[in-house]
């Protein structure tokens, strides 16, 4: 008679006590389980799986779209008529929920390792849910205001793309643990078969992927073309009131080899710096004139404008977040600017030995300059005392009247049409223009300027691709950027590129073997039909391990192996404690 020792220890497993009662509220152990999720639960999973791809994109699109922050939020001043930073609750509401939706899924992903049954909680339920929406909503708010923004993320990809394959790869090849585990060691079906396909397909798309890429930095270091000079947009506007003098001395003191400026006329004839409409957003207006506040302004005369503060608003409503590093005496001194005439701005310009590049507002069809704002600029041109092969402006329109004077189109033209039109300066936004496309301006001779540049990853892929020059909110910041970020041959990143497709197919593949071997072993050893209890029993059996596998109870046999053969059967009754043992195969 074989003696037998029963005894049930439950133990604490403080990690899957954690996992499963943050996810699921489920603290105890008598409520968590290892059976089959319900498909409920799966739907709940493929939704937080979808809140997460959606707020990874959202989550990228802002960190490139922070090139253009300034702009969205004036797009946003022009539809509200009042100017705050609406990129900060932005910003804020993305990393909570982008934080709170990957933990949830990490969670969800160990989950599955332990094989425990998914099951979220209602409150998590109602966050994800929430979550999403509030994305949703965002991205169509963003379709509908600032809907051209979508193709930084085609010029952010020029720059981005190596790396987003890399660790994609690396992603994939991380969760093949996971989608071994759940193909392999059950029963085969339809799902677990679609699962494998679509794990399989989307590897081999990854490892093909660099086929696609269009990189101008995957390049020969000897190919590159000098540095791109840096125009000074409305100055250097990140670290004082732009288009004011103060803002124009402080882009060029940044290196700036050229001041970009926006040119209204006065109502007199006078041609002052402003890019708004209205003069409410960067000067006092409303306190000066408060029943004027709304007016257009070009509808002010000279003496008018220039009673006007133009430096307080950037102090009191900081939009590059820069006024902090301020000293005392910066301060004081943009307090008091005021509105900047075209004629100053050109006479520090050529006191610099710089050039200019001058966007012109035309007056509205009932202002009283409307036919002689040509004539008016070219005279404040001429009273600076600037060289008129220094200047350029747009639009290009009366080319005819001026000889000497530069004009510039920002039409995105075919070089057929450049060439009918003699133009041979190019104003570009950097979403405009593809990189073959610049290419072939360069090739013909006509150049380009784009803009806005403001970030270190977009000057280097302007600067790889040749572009002479850029526009630049941030000459202080490209200042600091002596070379291309990164650089590399294109044999280099076939290396690269090839070496880790291989590396992650070697270790998916060891990845499956391995979570395929004990089913191989107990296949060979004539169990065709098997459970993970079998399994288990039979691991205690050959062994005299006291551990037991997750959430099970713990069985502690002595002299086991006294007598025990392999066809001997093992009865377990956990209600009354007994176990009985008897020969004929294995029975419960």
């Amino acid at each position: 008679m074989v003696k037998h020792q029963p005894l049930q220890v439950y133990e604490k497993q403080v990690f899957v006590s954690f996992v499963t009662g943050i996810y699921g509220c489920r603290w105890k152990r008598y409520q968590r389980s290892q059976d089959e999720s319900s498909r409920w639960e799966c739907t709940w999973f493929v939704i937080l799986c979808s809140s997460f791809l959606l707020l990874l994109f959202w989550t990228y699109f802002w960190l490139m779209a922070r090139n253009d922050f300034n702009d969205f939020n004036w797009l946003v001043y022009n539809r509200s008529g009042e100017w705050r930073d609406e990129t900060i609750p932005i910003l804020a509401s993305t990393t909570v929920g982008f934080s709170y939706i990957t933990f949830l899924l990490i969670l969800a992903l160990f989950h599955i390792s332990l094989g425990q049954q998914l099951n979220l909680y209602w409150v998590h339920k109602i966050g994800v849910l929430a979550t999403l929406l509030t994305t949703i909503s965002g991205v169509i708010f963003v379709d509908d205001l600032w809907g051209d923004e979508w193709d930084i993320l085609l010029a952010s990809l020029q720059y981005t793309a190596p790396f987003l394959h890399l660790g994609a790869l690396v992603t994939v090849t991380a969760i093949s643990w996971l989608v071994a585990g759940y193909v392999v060691r059950r029963e085969r079906s339809n799902i677990q078969v679609m699962v494998l396909f679509i794990y399989i397909v989307v590897l081999l798309g990854l490892c093909l992927a660099p086929l696609t890429f269009t990189c101008p930095c995957i390049m020969d270091r000897h190919s590159l073309k000098p540095r791109p000079s840096i125009i000074g947009r409305r100055g250097a506007p990140m670290l004082a009131p732009e288009n004011t003098a103060v803002s124009f001395n402080r882009a060029l003191q940044h290196g700036a080899s050229s001041l970009e400026a926006d040119v209204t006329i006065s109502v007199d004839g006078v041609p002052f710096l402003m890019r708004d409409h209205t003069l409410r957003r960067t000067t006092d207006v409303t306190k000066v004139f408060p029943a004027r506040q709304y007016e257009d302004a070009s509808f002010f005369n000279w003496t008018e404008i220039r009673s006007l503060n133009a430096g307080q608003w950037f102090l009191e409503s900081d939009p590059y977040w820069t006024v902090a590093s301020l000293t005392a005496k910066e301060r004081s001194r943009i307090g008091n600017q005021t509105v900047c005439s075209l004629v100053e701005m050109l006479r520090l310009a050529a006191r610099a030995n710089s050039s200019a590049l001058l966007n012109i507002h035309k007056p509205p069809p009932e202002h009283p300059r409307y036919r002689s704002w040509f004539m008016d600029t070219l005279r404040a041109v001429q009273k600076a005392g600037i060289p008129l092969k220094r200047v350029t402006w747009t639009p290009d329109t009366d080319r005819g009247r001026v000889r000497g004077l530069h004009q510039a189109t920002s039409e995105k033209l075919s070089v057929e049409a450049i060439r009918q039109r003699g133009i041979t300066s190019l104003t570009l936004h950097y979403s405009k223009a593809s990189h073959k496309e610049l290419q072939e301006y360069l090739a013909n001779n006509v150049s380009v300027t784009v803009y806005p540049v403001n970030e270190p990853w977009l000057y280097s892929i302007l600067w790889c691709s040749g572009v002479p020059s850029v526009s630049s909110d941030a000459p202080h910041v490209l200042r600091k950027v002596p070379y291309p970020i990164w650089l590399m041959s294109q044999s280099a990143y076939n290396f690269i590129w090839m070496t880790s497709d291989l590396v992650s197919l070697a270790i998916v593949i060891g990845v499956f073997f391995f979570q395929n071997y004990h089913m191989i072993r107990w296949r060979m050893s004539g169990m065709q039909n098997y459970n993970p209890e079998h399994i288990m029993l039979s691991a205690v059996a050959r062994r005299s391990s006291r551990d037991v596998n997750i959430m099970k109870e713990k069985l502690i046999f002595s002299e086991l192996n006294n007598g025990l053969s392999s066809t001997e059967e093992l009865s377990l009754y956990p209600e009354n404690g007994y176990v009985r043992y008897s020969h004929g195969g294995l029975s419960r």
